[in-house]
Protein backbone atom coordinates (compact mmCIF):
# COMPACT_ATOMS: atom_id res chain seq x y z
CA UNK A 1 0.00 0.00 0.00
CA UNK A 2 1.19 3.80 -0.43
CA UNK A 3 2.15 6.07 2.05
CA UNK A 4 2.54 9.69 1.93
CA UNK A 5 4.29 12.70 3.97
CA UNK A 6 4.26 16.10 2.84
CA UNK A 7 3.03 16.18 0.21
CA UNK A 8 5.27 12.72 -1.71
CA UNK A 9 3.49 9.58 -2.13
CA UNK A 10 5.47 6.45 -2.02
CA UNK A 11 4.27 3.56 -4.14
CA UNK A 12 4.61 -0.19 -3.74
CA UNK A 13 7.43 0.80 -6.84
CA UNK A 14 9.06 3.15 -4.61
CA UNK A 15 8.28 6.45 -6.56
CA UNK A 16 6.33 9.26 -5.57
CA UNK A 17 4.30 10.82 -8.03
CA UNK A 18 1.74 13.22 -6.37
CA UNK A 19 2.16 16.90 -6.64
CA UNK A 20 4.75 18.86 -4.51
CA UNK A 21 4.56 21.27 -1.41
CA UNK A 22 4.12 25.08 -2.87
CA UNK A 23 7.61 26.86 -3.61
CA UNK A 24 8.47 29.13 -1.24
CA UNK A 25 8.80 31.58 -3.90
CA UNK A 26 8.86 35.16 -2.01
CA UNK A 27 11.04 33.77 1.20
CA UNK A 28 13.80 31.98 -1.17
CA UNK A 29 13.89 35.48 -2.85
CA UNK A 30 13.99 37.59 0.01
CA UNK A 31 17.26 35.72 1.35
CA UNK A 32 18.80 35.31 -2.31
CA UNK A 33 18.14 38.72 -2.47
CA UNK A 34 19.76 40.15 1.22
CA UNK A 35 22.77 37.67 0.73
CA UNK A 36 23.67 38.89 -3.03
CA UNK A 37 23.18 42.48 -1.51
CA UNK A 38 25.46 41.70 0.82
CA UNK A 39 27.74 40.12 -1.83
CA UNK A 40 28.14 42.87 -3.77
CA UNK A 41 28.53 45.07 -1.20
CA UNK A 42 32.15 43.17 -0.21
CA UNK A 43 32.75 41.95 -4.26
CA UNK A 44 35.95 45.21 -4.39
CA UNK A 45 37.33 45.52 -0.67
CA UNK A 46 40.22 43.71 -1.05
CA UNK A 47 41.57 42.53 -3.99
CA UNK A 48 41.52 40.24 -7.40
CA UNK A 49 42.16 36.43 -6.33
CA UNK A 50 44.99 35.03 -8.39
CA UNK A 51 42.54 32.34 -10.02
CA UNK A 52 40.82 35.88 -11.39
CA UNK A 53 43.47 37.76 -12.61
CA UNK A 54 44.51 34.33 -14.52
CA UNK A 55 40.72 34.07 -16.06
CA UNK A 56 40.86 37.68 -17.16
CA UNK A 57 43.70 36.79 -19.44
CA UNK A 58 42.19 33.50 -20.46
CA UNK A 59 39.21 35.00 -21.42
CA UNK A 60 41.08 37.50 -23.64
CA UNK A 61 42.45 34.28 -25.58
CA UNK A 62 39.38 32.72 -26.36
CA UNK A 63 39.70 28.79 -27.20
CA UNK A 64 38.37 25.44 -26.98
CA UNK A 65 40.55 24.65 -24.08
CA UNK A 66 43.02 25.85 -21.73
CA UNK A 67 46.26 23.47 -20.26
CA UNK A 68 44.43 23.49 -16.83
CA UNK A 69 40.59 23.48 -17.41
CA UNK A 70 37.49 23.75 -20.21
CA UNK A 71 36.57 27.21 -21.17
CA UNK A 72 33.74 28.03 -19.62
CA UNK A 73 34.79 29.84 -16.62
CA UNK A 74 36.97 31.97 -18.39
CA UNK A 75 34.70 32.91 -21.45
CA UNK A 76 31.93 33.45 -18.27
CA UNK A 77 35.14 35.86 -16.86
CA UNK A 78 34.94 37.81 -19.68
CA UNK A 79 31.03 38.14 -20.68
CA UNK A 80 30.49 39.40 -16.96
CA UNK A 81 33.65 42.66 -17.44
CA UNK A 82 31.98 43.07 -21.15
CA UNK A 83 28.60 43.62 -19.07
CA UNK A 84 28.94 44.67 -15.88
CA UNK A 85 32.27 46.94 -16.44
CA UNK A 86 36.15 46.21 -16.56
CA UNK A 87 36.14 46.21 -12.50
CA UNK A 88 36.45 43.88 -10.00
CA UNK A 89 33.12 44.52 -9.03
CA UNK A 90 32.04 43.74 -12.83
CA UNK A 91 34.21 40.36 -12.70
CA UNK A 92 32.16 39.06 -9.95
CA UNK A 93 28.95 40.16 -10.75
CA UNK A 94 28.39 36.51 -12.31
CA UNK A 95 29.71 34.96 -9.21
CA UNK A 96 26.89 36.67 -7.55
CA UNK A 97 24.20 35.80 -9.88
CA UNK A 98 25.35 31.75 -9.60
CA UNK A 99 25.29 32.80 -5.51
CA UNK A 100 21.66 33.26 -6.60
CA UNK A 101 20.66 30.51 -8.67
CA UNK A 102 22.20 28.23 -5.81
CA UNK A 103 20.31 29.55 -3.23
CA UNK A 104 17.18 28.60 -5.19
CA UNK A 105 18.54 25.54 -6.65
CA UNK A 106 19.15 24.54 -2.88
CA UNK A 107 15.36 25.30 -2.17
CA UNK A 108 14.56 23.72 -4.97
CA UNK A 109 16.08 20.18 -4.20
CA UNK A 110 14.61 20.41 -0.32
CA UNK A 111 11.07 20.83 -1.94
CA UNK A 112 11.81 17.56 -4.33
CA UNK A 113 12.18 15.91 -1.08
CA UNK A 114 8.75 16.90 0.67
CA UNK A 115 9.67 19.32 2.60
CA UNK A 116 7.47 22.51 3.32
CA UNK A 117 7.99 26.33 2.99
CA UNK A 118 9.45 27.07 6.01
CA UNK A 119 11.53 24.03 5.58
CA UNK A 120 12.66 24.87 2.01
CA UNK A 121 13.52 28.51 3.42
CA UNK A 122 15.49 27.03 6.13
CA UNK A 123 17.40 25.19 3.54
CA UNK A 124 17.77 28.10 1.32
CA UNK A 125 19.19 30.18 4.34
CA UNK A 126 21.76 27.23 5.40
CA UNK A 127 23.13 26.30 1.93
CA UNK A 128 23.89 30.05 1.45
CA UNK A 129 25.46 30.89 4.54
CA UNK A 130 27.37 27.56 4.69
CA UNK A 131 31.61 28.84 4.34
CA UNK A 132 31.78 26.94 0.45
CA UNK A 133 28.61 28.88 -0.72
CA UNK A 134 29.59 31.69 0.80
CA UNK A 135 33.48 31.85 -0.78
CA UNK A 136 32.81 30.66 -4.11
CA UNK A 137 29.82 33.59 -4.24
CA UNK A 138 32.17 36.03 -3.76
CA UNK A 139 34.91 35.86 -6.24
CA UNK A 140 35.00 33.83 -9.76
CA UNK A 141 36.34 30.20 -9.69
CA UNK A 142 35.87 26.94 -11.35
CA UNK A 143 34.70 25.53 -8.19
CA UNK A 144 31.60 28.54 -7.91
CA UNK A 145 29.72 27.41 -11.63
CA UNK A 146 30.55 23.72 -10.40
CA UNK A 147 29.30 24.05 -7.39
CA UNK A 148 25.81 25.43 -9.21
CA UNK A 149 25.98 22.64 -11.70
CA UNK A 150 26.24 19.53 -9.16
CA UNK A 151 23.06 21.11 -7.38
CA UNK A 152 21.20 20.99 -10.48
CA UNK A 153 22.21 17.74 -11.71
CA UNK A 154 21.15 16.51 -8.39
CA UNK A 155 18.11 18.55 -8.76
CA UNK A 156 17.06 17.16 -11.88
CA UNK A 157 17.92 13.35 -10.62
CA UNK A 158 15.72 13.65 -7.97
CA UNK A 159 13.22 14.41 -10.61
CA UNK A 160 14.03 11.57 -12.94
CA UNK A 161 14.00 9.37 -9.63
CA UNK A 162 10.74 10.02 -8.01
CA UNK A 163 8.67 10.94 -11.41
CA UNK A 164 10.19 8.02 -12.96
CA UNK A 165 9.89 9.84 -15.97
CA UNK A 166 12.94 9.30 -18.55
CA UNK A 167 12.93 12.48 -20.19
CA UNK A 168 14.60 14.33 -17.26
CA UNK A 169 17.86 12.50 -18.37
CA UNK A 170 17.46 15.59 -21.45
CA UNK A 171 18.18 18.30 -18.81
CA UNK A 172 20.88 16.06 -17.13
CA UNK A 173 22.76 15.57 -19.94
CA UNK A 174 22.55 19.29 -20.90
CA UNK A 175 23.63 20.02 -17.53
CA UNK A 176 26.13 17.84 -17.46
CA UNK A 177 27.76 18.52 -20.74
CA UNK A 178 27.70 22.29 -20.14
CA UNK A 179 29.28 21.19 -16.72
CA UNK A 180 32.08 19.16 -18.72
CA UNK A 181 32.62 22.49 -20.25
CA UNK A 182 33.53 23.78 -16.70
CA UNK A 183 35.35 21.20 -15.05
CA UNK A 184 35.32 17.31 -15.43
CA UNK A 185 34.70 16.49 -11.67
CA UNK A 186 31.05 16.78 -12.94
CA UNK A 187 31.60 13.24 -14.28
CA UNK A 188 32.69 11.95 -10.64
CA UNK A 189 28.72 12.86 -9.56
CA UNK A 190 27.71 10.93 -12.83
CA UNK A 191 29.59 8.08 -10.89
CA UNK A 192 28.58 7.95 -8.15
CA UNK A 193 24.64 8.31 -8.45
CA UNK A 194 25.37 6.04 -11.59
CA UNK A 195 27.06 3.57 -9.15
CA UNK A 196 24.51 4.24 -6.11
CA UNK A 197 21.39 3.85 -8.42
CA UNK A 198 23.14 0.22 -9.29
CA UNK A 199 23.46 -0.63 -5.28
CA UNK A 200 20.27 0.82 -4.16
CA UNK A 201 17.61 1.10 -6.80
CA UNK A 202 15.68 2.20 -8.30
CA UNK A 203 17.47 0.28 -10.95
CA UNK A 204 14.81 0.84 -13.64
CA UNK A 205 15.35 4.29 -13.98
CA UNK A 206 18.22 3.42 -16.26
CA UNK A 207 16.06 1.47 -18.46
CA UNK A 208 14.80 3.44 -20.74
CA UNK A 209 16.43 4.78 -24.82
CA UNK A 210 16.02 8.78 -22.91
CA UNK A 211 19.54 8.02 -21.22
CA UNK A 212 21.09 7.53 -24.59
CA UNK A 213 19.55 11.00 -25.44
CA UNK A 214 20.92 12.47 -21.92
CA UNK A 215 24.42 11.02 -22.54
CA UNK A 216 24.18 11.84 -26.35
CA UNK A 217 23.47 16.17 -25.65
CA UNK A 218 25.97 15.39 -22.85
CA UNK A 219 28.79 14.20 -24.88
CA UNK A 220 28.07 16.76 -28.37
CA UNK A 221 28.05 19.99 -25.45
CA UNK A 222 31.30 18.52 -24.55
CA UNK A 223 33.18 17.42 -27.69
CA UNK A 224 34.82 20.39 -28.30
CA UNK A 225 37.14 20.62 -25.00
CA UNK A 226 37.42 16.61 -25.49
CA UNK A 227 38.72 17.08 -28.67
CA UNK A 228 40.80 20.11 -27.55
CA UNK A 229 42.37 17.73 -25.16
CA UNK A 230 42.65 14.84 -27.18
CA UNK A 231 44.78 16.83 -29.74
CA UNK A 232 47.56 18.37 -27.32
CA UNK A 233 47.63 15.21 -25.36
CA UNK A 234 45.46 15.53 -22.27
CA UNK A 235 46.98 17.91 -20.57
CA UNK A 236 44.43 18.27 -17.59
CA UNK A 237 45.15 14.77 -17.10
CA UNK A 238 49.14 15.72 -15.77
CA UNK A 239 47.48 19.27 -13.81
CA UNK A 240 45.36 16.17 -11.99
CA UNK A 241 48.58 13.95 -11.39
CA UNK A 242 50.48 17.29 -10.05
CA UNK A 243 47.99 18.28 -7.65
CA UNK A 244 47.21 14.47 -6.34
CA UNK A 245 51.54 13.75 -6.43
CA UNK A 246 52.04 17.28 -4.47
CA UNK A 247 49.21 17.94 -2.05
CA UNK A 248 47.81 14.53 -2.55
CA UNK A 249 48.96 13.49 1.49
CA UNK A 250 47.74 16.99 3.25
CA UNK A 251 44.13 16.55 0.97
CA UNK A 252 43.76 13.29 2.74
CA UNK A 253 44.64 14.52 6.07
CA UNK A 254 42.31 17.43 5.94
CA UNK A 255 39.41 15.19 4.25
CA UNK A 256 37.13 14.85 7.09
CA UNK A 257 37.39 18.06 9.14
CA UNK A 258 37.32 20.14 6.08
CA UNK A 259 33.80 18.60 5.74
CA UNK A 260 32.99 20.17 8.44
CA UNK A 261 34.38 23.29 8.38
CA UNK A 262 33.57 24.03 4.10
CA UNK A 263 29.48 23.86 5.42
CA UNK A 264 29.59 24.92 9.06
CA UNK A 265 30.34 22.70 12.10
CA UNK A 266 27.14 23.82 14.07
CA UNK A 267 25.22 22.40 10.94
CA UNK A 268 26.40 18.42 11.39
CA UNK A 269 23.12 18.02 13.27
CA UNK A 270 20.96 19.20 10.36
CA UNK A 271 23.55 16.95 8.21
CA UNK A 272 23.22 13.60 9.92
CA UNK A 273 19.72 14.27 9.83
CA UNK A 274 19.55 14.80 6.13
CA UNK A 275 21.68 11.71 5.37
CA UNK A 276 19.84 9.47 8.00
CA UNK A 277 16.48 10.81 6.14
CA UNK A 278 17.91 10.30 2.70
CA UNK A 279 18.66 6.21 3.84
CA UNK A 280 15.51 5.48 6.54
CA UNK A 281 12.72 7.47 5.34
CA UNK A 282 10.05 5.17 3.65
CA UNK A 283 8.65 8.41 1.79
CA UNK A 284 11.89 8.91 0.28
CA UNK A 285 13.55 5.47 -0.75
CA UNK A 286 13.63 5.95 -4.17
CA UNK A 287 16.51 8.94 -3.05
CA UNK A 288 18.39 6.49 -0.91
CA UNK A 289 21.16 6.77 -3.48
CA UNK A 290 22.00 10.20 -2.93
CA UNK A 291 22.36 8.47 1.24
CA UNK A 292 25.34 6.21 -0.65
CA UNK A 293 27.00 8.26 -3.78
CA UNK A 294 28.22 11.29 -1.13
CA UNK A 295 30.17 8.41 1.12
CA UNK A 296 31.33 6.44 -1.76
CA UNK A 297 32.58 9.71 -3.73
CA UNK A 298 34.07 10.75 -0.19
CA UNK A 299 36.56 7.43 -0.24
CA UNK A 300 36.98 8.08 -4.44
CA UNK A 301 38.52 11.23 -3.21
CA UNK A 302 40.06 9.97 -0.51
CA UNK A 303 41.74 7.67 -2.59
CA UNK A 304 43.28 9.63 -5.50
CA UNK A 305 44.50 12.70 -2.98
CA UNK A 306 41.82 15.11 -4.46
CA UNK A 307 41.06 18.14 -2.51
CA UNK A 308 38.35 18.40 0.03
CA UNK A 309 35.98 20.43 -1.67
CA UNK A 310 35.40 17.69 -4.79
CA UNK A 311 31.80 16.80 -3.51
CA UNK A 312 30.82 19.45 -1.09
CA UNK A 313 28.03 19.50 -3.32
CA UNK A 314 26.42 16.39 -2.37
CA UNK A 315 27.11 17.53 1.25
CA UNK A 316 24.93 20.62 0.33
CA UNK A 317 22.36 18.25 -0.59
CA UNK A 318 21.98 16.04 2.22
CA UNK A 319 22.03 19.89 3.92
CA UNK A 320 18.86 20.53 2.29
CA UNK A 321 17.19 17.09 3.35
CA UNK A 322 18.29 17.72 6.97
CA UNK A 323 16.14 21.04 6.69
CA UNK A 324 12.59 18.87 6.86
CA UNK A 325 13.52 17.30 10.15
CA UNK A 326 14.92 20.29 11.35
CA UNK A 327 11.68 22.35 11.15
CA UNK A 328 9.69 19.31 12.65
CA UNK A 329 12.32 19.39 15.71
CA UNK A 330 11.91 23.11 16.15
CA UNK A 331 8.21 22.85 16.90
CA UNK A 332 8.14 24.77 20.20
CA UNK A 333 9.73 28.37 20.99
CA UNK A 334 12.53 27.27 22.67
CA UNK A 335 13.88 25.15 19.67
CA UNK A 336 12.95 27.63 16.93
CA UNK A 337 15.20 30.19 19.13
CA UNK A 338 18.18 27.51 18.64
CA UNK A 339 17.44 26.47 15.14
CA UNK A 340 17.72 30.28 14.66
CA UNK A 341 20.67 31.31 16.94
CA UNK A 342 22.84 28.20 15.36
CA UNK A 343 22.02 29.76 11.86
CA UNK A 344 23.07 33.05 13.12
CA UNK A 345 26.18 31.95 14.64
CA UNK A 346 27.51 30.05 11.50
CA UNK A 347 26.71 33.00 9.07
CA UNK A 348 28.78 35.13 11.60
CA UNK A 349 31.31 33.18 12.18
CA UNK A 350 31.71 31.76 7.97
CA UNK A 351 31.16 35.36 6.98
CA UNK A 352 34.47 36.53 8.91
CA UNK A 353 36.20 33.32 7.57
CA UNK A 354 34.87 33.90 4.03
CA UNK A 355 34.36 37.36 3.23
CA UNK A 356 36.37 40.81 3.32
CA UNK A 357 35.01 41.68 6.70
CA UNK A 358 38.54 42.16 8.41
CA UNK A 359 41.00 44.64 7.91
CA UNK A 360 43.39 43.44 5.41
CA UNK A 361 45.97 43.74 8.18
CA UNK A 362 44.61 41.06 10.47
CA UNK A 363 43.62 38.40 7.55
CA UNK A 364 45.99 36.34 8.78
CA UNK A 365 43.48 34.96 11.73
CA UNK A 366 41.10 33.92 8.94
CA UNK A 367 43.97 32.55 6.21
CA UNK A 368 45.16 29.29 7.99
CA UNK A 369 41.56 27.79 7.11
CA UNK A 370 40.98 29.94 4.25
CA UNK A 371 43.70 31.24 2.58
CA UNK A 372 41.58 32.44 -0.43
CA UNK A 373 41.38 35.24 1.75
CA UNK A 374 45.09 36.18 2.06
CA UNK A 375 45.27 35.69 -1.59
CA UNK A 376 43.40 39.07 -3.14
CA UNK A 377 45.55 40.55 -0.95
CA UNK A 378 48.60 42.40 -2.34
CA UNK A 379 48.85 42.31 -6.16
CA UNK A 380 49.10 45.92 -6.86
CA UNK A 381 52.16 45.86 -4.30
CA UNK A 382 53.64 43.51 -6.20
CA UNK A 383 53.00 44.99 -9.71
CA UNK A 384 54.34 48.18 -8.07
CA UNK A 385 57.57 46.15 -6.93
CA UNK A 386 58.17 45.12 -10.45
CA UNK A 387 57.23 48.51 -11.65
CA UNK A 388 60.48 50.23 -9.71
CA UNK A 389 63.26 46.97 -11.12
CA UNK A 390 61.73 48.09 -14.60
CA UNK A 391 63.14 51.58 -13.88
CA UNK A 392 66.55 50.47 -13.44
CA UNK A 393 66.57 49.09 -16.97
CA UNK A 394 67.51 51.71 -19.52
CA UNK A 395 65.58 52.97 -21.22
CA UNK A 396 67.01 51.96 -24.78
CA UNK A 397 67.02 48.45 -23.89
CA UNK A 398 63.62 48.04 -22.49
CA UNK A 399 61.87 47.32 -26.09
CA UNK A 400 64.02 44.34 -25.86
CA UNK A 401 63.66 43.50 -21.78
CA UNK A 402 60.76 41.01 -20.83
CA UNK A 403 58.95 40.39 -17.14
CA UNK A 404 58.65 36.43 -16.85
CA UNK A 405 57.24 34.91 -13.92
CA UNK A 406 56.54 31.82 -11.59
CA UNK A 407 52.89 31.16 -12.12
CA UNK A 408 49.95 32.99 -13.77
CA UNK A 409 49.17 34.94 -10.66
CA UNK A 410 51.81 36.94 -10.55
CA UNK A 411 51.71 37.35 -14.87
CA UNK A 412 48.26 38.39 -14.80
CA UNK A 413 48.48 40.97 -12.15
CA UNK A 414 51.26 42.36 -14.02
CA UNK A 415 48.77 42.59 -17.26
CA UNK A 416 45.97 43.37 -15.06
CA UNK A 417 47.81 46.22 -13.20
CA UNK A 418 51.20 46.77 -14.99
CA UNK A 419 49.64 49.02 -17.79
CA UNK A 420 49.57 51.97 -15.40
CA UNK A 421 53.31 51.63 -14.75
CA UNK A 422 54.87 51.50 -18.09
CA UNK A 423 55.19 47.91 -18.19
CA UNK A 424 55.04 45.35 -20.59
CA UNK A 425 52.78 42.20 -20.57
CA UNK A 426 54.16 39.38 -18.56
CA UNK A 427 55.57 35.93 -19.90
CA UNK A 428 55.01 32.56 -17.68
CA UNK A 429 56.05 29.09 -18.29
CA UNK A 430 53.01 28.65 -15.72
CA UNK A 431 49.82 26.47 -16.98
CA UNK A 432 48.39 28.09 -20.20
CA UNK A 433 50.52 31.27 -20.20
CA UNK A 434 53.23 28.54 -21.58
CA UNK A 435 50.88 28.72 -24.86
CA UNK A 436 50.33 32.24 -25.10
CA UNK A 437 54.75 32.65 -25.21
CA UNK A 438 57.16 32.78 -25.65
CA UNK A 439 58.60 36.36 -25.61
CA UNK A 440 60.29 36.74 -29.62
CA UNK A 441 63.85 35.66 -29.93
CA UNK A 442 64.90 39.15 -30.68
CA UNK A 443 63.66 39.82 -27.11
CA UNK A 444 67.42 39.46 -26.23
CA UNK A 445 67.65 42.19 -23.61
CA UNK A 446 67.64 42.47 -20.02
CA UNK A 447 64.87 40.04 -17.66
CA UNK A 448 62.77 40.66 -15.01
CA UNK A 449 62.53 37.50 -13.02
CA UNK A 450 59.53 36.73 -10.22
CA UNK A 451 59.23 34.05 -8.78
CA UNK A 452 59.02 32.46 -5.23
CA UNK A 453 62.27 32.47 -2.91
CA UNK A 454 62.13 28.63 -2.59
CA UNK A 455 62.29 28.28 -6.34
CA UNK A 456 66.04 28.10 -7.61
CA UNK A 457 65.41 25.63 -10.55
CA UNK A 458 64.28 28.71 -12.75
CA UNK A 459 67.25 31.07 -12.78
CA UNK A 460 69.31 29.03 -14.36
CA UNK A 461 67.99 29.38 -17.62
CA UNK A 462 69.12 32.84 -17.36
CA UNK A 463 72.36 34.84 -16.90
CA UNK A 464 73.60 37.55 -15.02
CA UNK A 465 71.04 37.59 -12.30
CA UNK A 466 70.71 39.59 -8.92
CA UNK A 467 68.25 39.68 -6.86
CA UNK A 468 67.21 43.36 -6.26
CA UNK A 469 63.54 43.56 -4.53
CA UNK A 470 61.38 41.28 -2.63
CA UNK A 471 57.72 41.87 -1.95
CA UNK A 472 55.99 43.04 0.85
CA UNK A 473 52.41 43.45 0.83
CA UNK A 474 52.35 46.25 3.41
CA UNK A 475 49.82 43.95 5.86
CA UNK A 476 52.59 41.44 7.19
CA UNK A 477 50.43 38.88 5.81
CA UNK A 478 51.94 35.51 5.08
CA UNK A 479 50.35 34.80 2.08
CA UNK A 480 51.65 32.91 -0.99
CA UNK A 481 53.45 36.13 -2.78
CA UNK A 482 54.95 37.69 0.70
CA UNK A 483 58.33 37.70 0.39
CA UNK A 484 58.23 36.77 -3.62
CA UNK A 485 62.28 37.87 -4.79
CA UNK A 486 62.44 40.08 -8.09
CA UNK A 487 65.24 39.81 -9.85
CA UNK A 488 67.24 41.13 -12.57
CA UNK A 489 69.12 39.21 -15.41
CA UNK A 490 70.85 40.53 -18.32
CA UNK A 491 69.34 37.90 -20.64
CA UNK A 492 68.47 34.26 -21.05
CA UNK A 493 71.03 31.52 -21.37
CA UNK A 494 69.91 30.88 -25.10
CA UNK A 495 67.11 31.69 -27.37
CA UNK A 496 64.16 32.12 -25.64
CA UNK A 497 62.35 29.45 -28.26
CA UNK A 498 64.97 26.91 -27.18
CA UNK A 499 64.85 27.39 -23.49
CA UNK A 500 60.74 27.98 -23.66
CA UNK A 501 60.15 24.27 -23.62
CA UNK A 502 61.99 23.92 -19.91
CA UNK A 503 60.28 26.86 -18.62
CA UNK A 504 56.87 25.23 -18.91
CA UNK A 505 55.47 23.93 -15.85
CA UNK A 506 52.04 22.91 -15.18
CA UNK A 507 51.28 22.14 -11.06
Amino acid sequence: MPSSQAGLTVTDAGVGRTTLPAFATGPVAAVAAVLAAVQLALAGRYGFHRDELYFLVAGDHPAAGYIDQPPLTPLLARASTELFGDTLVGLRAVAILAYVAIVFVVALIARELGADRRAQTVAAVCGAVSSIVLVIGHMVSTATFDMLIWLLVSWFVLRLLRTGDGRWYLPIGAAVGVGMQNKYLILLLVFGLLASVLIVGPRRALVTPWLAAGVGIALLLALPNLWWQVVHGWPQLTVAGGISSKDGLENRLLFVPLQLVYVSPPFVPILVAGLLRLWRAPELRWARAFAVAYPLLAVVVLAIGGKPYYVLPLLIVILAAGAEPAVRWAHTARRRTILAAVIAVSALVNAVATLPLLPPSVVGVVNAMNKEQGEQVGWPTLVQTVSTVWQRIPADQRDRAVIFTQNYGEAGAIDKFGPDYGLPPAHSGHMSYADWGPPADSSDGPVILVHYPSNRAMVRYFRGCSPVARVDNGYGLENDEQGTVVQLCSGTAGSWSSVWASLRHYY
